[in-house]
């Protein structure tokens, strides 16, 4: 017989996984996630009594944070959080709930719901067939100045949509732009997505500068809204590479 669907676990909303994530759930770290710069971790959740299935999540605590050069010590996992907020607050790309955790076994960091998804080489396949669902990942690409969106930060679920994780090289105050997506260069913004970036930039005097605030400096902040601004001139185009360096390497 059949399982009955209404049987399994409905998918937590956006809301309900961030306040599972942030909540008091014990946390049991699985192993680590292979192919990693920084320490990265698969975990679990407790769940609430009665609750059935698991909740699994990528921890990536601070500590576990490789050093470098051009970005502060201890300040990706807060990026990856920053990312998250900022592509909820537009509704644009689908980056999975990601929270700071405090209470968590190596300390400080980011947690992030784990999306059971298929990768590999999905974003080539996107790109050939469907290369319209790139268009807003590279554009808040741009935004967030991200140095390093790779192939491989692409996932598709079993419903058929697209999310992006690995975030936490993002909002640095010098130009950084570092990604395999440049199949838009030279193409101005569509307009259905000026109204997001006008609501965007005018909340970085409110409630979207509320949630970034603590994540992100002040001159992070204020070179964000460079960035929105400089998007919503009418002359704007998406930028091309500048270099060899624009794209990442190894792609994947």
């Amino acid at each position: 017989m059949d399982p009955d669907p209404s049987s399994e676990p409905a998918e937590p909303s956006f809301e309900e996984a961030e306040a599972l994530l942030r909540g008091s759930a014990a946390i049991e770290v699985l192993g680590l996630l292979p192919n990693s710069s920084n320490y990265t971790y698969l975990a679990r959740l407790d769940r609430p009594a009665g609750a059935t299935g698991e909740t699994l999540a990528v921890y990536k605590p601070a500590q576990g944070e490789s050093p470098l050069w051009d970005f502060p010590d201890g300040s990706l996992h807060r990026r990856e959080v920053a990312a998250y907020r900022l592509a909820r607050f537009l509704g644009w790309p689908l980056i999975p709930p990601t929270v700071t955790r405090r209470q968590a076994p190596m300390g400080i960091g980011s947690l992030q719901l784990f999306i059971p998804a298929e990768s590999g080489r999905v974003f080539f396949t996107i790109r050939d067939e469907h290369p319209d669902e790139l268009l807003p990942v590279a554009l808040f690409d741009v935004i967030a100045n991200n140095a390093d969106r790779k192939a491989g930060h692409h996932l598709r679920d079993e419903s058929g949509r697209l999310w992006v994780i690995d975030h936490g090289l993002t909002f640095h105050t010098d130009p950084k732009l570092r990604t395999i997506i440049w199949d838009f260069a030279g193409e101005p913004l569509p307009a259905a997505y000026r109204p997001d970036l006008e609501r965007a930039l005018a909340s970085l005097e409110g409630g979207l500068l509320l949630r970034l605030r603590g994540l992100l400096s002040v001159g992070e902040l204020v070179l964000l809204r460079r960035r929105l601004e400089g998007v919503l001139r009418p002359d704007w185009r998406f930028p091309t590479p500048t270099s060899a360096w624009s794209v990442p390497w190894p792609p994947v």
